[in-house]
């Protein structure tokens, strides 16, 4: 890791910024439209989350204090361990995919495609980051990196697979959610002046649903 004093290059500013987005983080990202952190049990309790998400994206778990987290979510550390527990308690909620999984999924398998696209807008407007990308961006070391990509396949690609009829359930579920991450890296890296920040969401979803609903569909017609 780098210090303060010391040259960062292009390609790992690029990195940092990259990962400050997918942390839900940088106001570079421009999709932030839902409403900002204020007073409040809720409001603070999503401000530890994000300042987590960051952190734990950033830095290796060993580098990662709570103190830090507190300073930047503007909250006593106290308040972050009487909600959460400890640092572990909480890297384990930042993993955790199951909330995003939920609310992606929960739509009938014919319309599942249109879904996961609005849906995936909604979450990153709602959340101020994407809420999968992390599972790519993470900066930790080995073994933090392979529990995110197991926790990814178990909560995300697993249920998918499980939702899923046809042949090639498994195939056609890994083949989605690289679709979804897809999704959020274009997002993510044309925003705020690019095409996609300029569209609306109807009309994305016109146009990436359709992929996406025929690997939902394992290629059968259903018109």
């Amino acid at each position: 890791m780098s210090t303060a004093d010391e040259p960062v290059s292009p390609a790992t500013a690029d990195t940092d910024r990259t990962a400050r987005r997918e942390a839900g983080t940088s106001p570079a990202d421009g999709g932030g439209t839902g409403p900002k952190t204020g007073a409040g049990p809720e409001t603070g309790r999503e401000a530890i989350i994000r300042a987590a998400r960051r952190a734990f994206t950033l830095k290796p778990y060993a580098e990662v204090t709570m103190r830090g987290i507190a300073a930047a979510a503007g909250v006593s550390p106290s308040l972050i361990v009487k909600r959460f527990g400890s640092k572990e308690a909480l890297f384990n909620m930042v993993v955790d995919f199951r909330p995003a999984a939920a609310e992606l999924f929960a739509a009938p398998l014919p319309g599942l495609g249109r879904h996961l696209v609005l849906t995936m807008v909604e979450l990153r407007d709602r959340l101020r980051g994407d809420p999968l990308l992390r599972v790519v961006f993470s900066l930790g070391i080995e073994d933090e990196r392979t529990l995110l990509r197991a926790r990814f396949r178990e909560q995300v690609t697993d249920r998918l697979a499980e939702l899923l009829t046809g042949p090639d359930a498994r195939l056609r579920a890994e083949l989605v959610a690289g679709q979804l991450l897809g999704l959020g890296a274009t997002l993510s890296l044309h925003r705020p002046d690019g095409a996609t920040a300029r569209t609306t969401v109807e009309r994305l979803a016109d146009l990436y649903a359709p992929g996406i609903q025929y690997l939902v569909d394992g290629g059968a017609d259903r018109t």
